[in-house]
């Protein structure tokens, strides 16, 4: 099958609208990368703030491509009232060179004081000490270009502890899954609605030798509601929007007392209606993780003892 690659150039403020509008509207394999990334200096971990960020979605080349790009046309030109929107771009990827597209647009990046993530088709010599995650995102979300990413490793870097169980809710490529593992976690459960997500995680577990620790499945919050598993520590990259319905669902009731969460894929003027709805799941926000010299930021919550 032949994929249609639909790409934007946005800026912070709005590059989460425009997720979301691609994600509403089921478009295979949303990404957000930062434009102006050297990737002669990556060694170094210098990663420029960026100041504008692209867009990528995929969708079937088939018969109902044309209403697809109509509707999303239609519903850029509608939030375009509101803020400048781009016009989109249209690429045919052939199946057999998907995995080249994908080469294009991703490089090594360092992140916080000893992560080191990795395209799997580039060799890299690493530092004593380093922990290195190697991916193939594939056409699933996660590749540890954007901040949301970059911050919620930062995060686990700072929270995760030998022999704790950790809930990686929404887990694209498994990048967080499997830098949790990497960092000393008991065991992660890593769950997402899109079976390609699962299949690509799954791939990326095994290549990182961690399958012993890292348990993937197709599935949702309410899977792990009616389980009654309760977690030490909970991750959730997601939408904002997402974030708070899922706190009406009971997402703290997913968090042992004395856990803590993460929760990411927002933006500062979102972060005060994402901690309110975190206090009425039965979560207290204690800290966020801003982006330098941008927008985008991590919450991090505990649950109570008692």
């Amino acid at each position: 099958m032949d994929w249609i690659e639909i790409s934007l150039s946005v800026d912070g403020e709005s590059a989460e609208a425009v997720a979301e509008l691609l994600q509403r509207y089921g478009h295979q394999g949303v990404a957000i990368e930062q434009e102006g990334i050297m990737p002669e200096l990556y060694d170094e971990g210098a990663t420029p703030p960026p100041t504008r960020l692209t867009i990528r979605a995929y969708i079937p080349a088939d018969d109902r491509a044309e209403d697809a790009k109509m509707r999303l046309e239609s519903a850029l030109g509608h939030m375009s009232m509101m803020y400048p929107m781009p016009t989109p771009t249209y690429t045919i990827v052939h199946e057999t060179d998907w995995a080249e597209a994908w080469k294009a647009h991703y490089h090594p990046v360092r992140i916080g004081r000893k992560l080191f993530i990795r395209p799997l088709w580039i060799p890299v010599e690493l530092q004593p000490g380093d922990i290195e995650v190697a991916l193939d995102p594939g056409m699933a979300f996660g590749t540890g270009t954007h901040p949301t990413t970059q911050l919620c490793m930062e995060a686990l870097e700072d929270l995760v502890q030998p022999n704790i169980n950790i809930l990686d809710l929404g887990c694209g490529s498994g990048i967080l899954a499997i830098t949790a593992a990497k960092l000393g976690a008991k065991h992660v459960l890593g769950l997402d609605i899109d079976p390609i997500a699962v299949k690509v995680t799954q791939e990326n577990i095994e290549q990182n030798g961690v399958a012993d620790k890292i348990t993937v499945q197709e599935g949702s919050l309410e899977n792990v509601i009616t389980s009654a598993r309760r977690f030490d520590l909970i991750v959730v990259n997601i939408l904002a929007r997402i974030i708070i319905m899922m706190c009406d669902q009971h997402l703290g009731d997913t968090v042992r007392p004395g856990g803590l969460a993460i929760f990411s894929g927002l933006t500062l003027e979102q972060a005060d209606d994402v901690e309110a709805a975190l206090w009425k799941t039965g979560l207290e926000p204690y800290k966020r993780r801003v982006q330098t010299d941008g927008d985008w930021v991590v919450i991090e919550a505990r649950r109570p003892n008692t």
